[in-house]
């Protein structure tokens, strides 16, 4: 055994299987320890997803101690040890070897030393190690980057970063989730190397972006452009930071007015992705004003933006529930359905062509739109956002109709009453909408039997 020095003040909850796992192995005569994210969440008072445990045992010995295992990556050294339906990674001290093609060793050395399975690893704060026992291992000052809220590579940057470049992305991403400032050296190293993103799988990416973008800092988006990251991953980014808003209603460029609209909506990936694509066809459907040749307008940006974030979604291998939500956003959410005339008419003909489904949506993201304008845009056309908002409450709780669905008459009432059969069906309950979102009184089964029976 080797006889590390371990931080006996730092006390770790662990969760029984966790310690259970640490004591077979420990029974056995192995070393095993909780290791990674889990350690460094547990300290920074979040609640880990997940808990790994690192160890001396080869796989076949860990395999050999536990009832049930999965070989998930018995070739890099891990066995997912199963408690109650809850799987545990277990993974064998180890040496990566070179990594050719910037994502993962070329070959993985078993180790009986902790310490130098902890310097393979990307950041500081991720390379700790905690045992009931012993007490917290922390070998590269983790805890120190913790207090000092700085992402930092384990030795040195750039061989961190050259063994495995979506480690670039993950130095962001971490910067979004927890707050922390990207240490120097890790910063240059990060801008140097970050055109090696292109080696990395769209899937990867994706993962890593939804998470920097669902934190409660999306601004470092920011910080991934600065870099050059998003130059490789997500060009279209860098068009909006680089495309001013010359109008009255605007005070940022459009990526930081972006972000800005980003962290005015809920964190969920849908609604973060609708908000970071929203404005993606400003760039494109930029025109001058002829009066004013400073003023820009963007009119038609959303559909052309829709466009856009559909392909963008599509590259990035998104499922197609995400795509078509985040799309029809993204093609609505310039809609003024007040802006001439403030009538209940015009708001359930506005709920009738967006959708009732993602209405409440739509209001979210233009709500968020107005919070990223200069003051002059937040004032102007908000009593129009408001006034929406309470029709729409009103239709809701009222359970007024805004499609041919919610119609009180159907296509078999319509032939049951003489209609003929084929498309002239459906017309008539077209235009019996019309008249219903004109009137919702007129939405009865006999009041409709009767307009019917005079359109055909």
């Amino acid at each position: 055994m080797n006889n590390y020095e371990g931080l006996k003040e730092f006390k770790i909850e662990i969760p029984k299987s966790v310690k259970l796992i640490i004591n077979v192995l420990e029974e056995n005569g192995f070393e095993a320890f909780a290791v990674g994210g889990c350690v460094r969440d547990t300290i920074l008072g979040r609640n880990p997803q997940d808990w790994d445990i690192t160890t001396s045992a080869l796989p076949e010995q860990v395999k050999a101690l536990f009832n049930r295992t999965i070989d998930t990556g018995i070739q890099h050294g891990t066995v997912t040890v199963m408690i109650k339906r809850v799987g545990y990674e277990v993974t064998t001290y180890r040496v990566d070897g070179e990594y050719n093609d910037g994502r993962h060793p070329d070959s993985v050395e078993f180790t009986s030393n902790l310490i130098e399975d902890l310097k393979r690893r990307d950041f500081t704060i991720n390379a700790m190690a905690y045992n009931p026992t012993v007490g917290l291992i922390d070998a590269f000052d983790g805890i120190g980057d913790i207090e000092r809220k700085l992402i930092k590579c384990v030795g040195v940057a750039e061989e961190r970063f050259g063994e495995d470049a979506l480690r670039i992305l993950r130095a962001v991403r971490f910067s979004a989730q927890l707050g922390f400032e990207i240490e120097n050296d890790t910063m240059k190293a990060i801008e140097k190397l970050a055109p090696t993103l292109e080696k990395i799988s769209a899937e990867r990416i994706r993962v890593e972006m939804e998470k920097l973008i669902v934190s409660n800092h999306p601004d470092k988006l920011i910080t991934a452009y600065k870099s050059g990251i998003t130059k490789v991953i997500f060009p279209e980014f860098d068009k909006m930071m680089e495309c001013p808003q010359n109008t009255p209603y605007h005070k940022y460029n459009v990526g930081e007015h972006t972000i800005k609209v980003m962290e005015n909506v809920e964190n969920t990936k849908e609604m973060r992705w609708a908000a970071l694509l929203h404005d993606i066809g400003k760039p494109q459907a930029i025109t001058y004003d002829k009066k004013d040749p400073e003023r820009m307008h963007f009119y038609g940006h959303a559909h052309v933006g829709a466009e856009i974030a559909q392909k963008i979604m599509r590259r990035l291998k998104m499922d197609n529930k995400t795509i078509k939500f985040v799309t029809r956003l993204v093609y609505c959410h310039d809609d003024r359905p007040v802006q001439y005339e403030k009538s209940p008419v015009n708001v359930r003909i506005s709920v009738h062509n967006i959708g009732k489904d993602i209405y409440d949506k739509y209001l979210e993201l233009v709500y968020a739109d107005f919070q990223g304008k200069s003051d002059y845009g937040k004032e102007k056309g908000f009593d129009g956002y408001l006034y929406v908002k309470k029709q729409y409450e009103e239709i809701v709780e009222n359970d007024i109709c805004t499609s041919k669905k919610e119609l009180k008459i159907t296509g078999k009432d319509l032939i049951a009453i003489g209609c003929p059969k084929g498309e002239i069906i459906g017309d008539i309950l077209e235009n019996l909408l019309k008249k219903v979102l004109d009137n919702p009184k007129l939405n009865q089964k006999e009041i409709l039997k009767d307009i019917a029976g005079t359109m055909f």
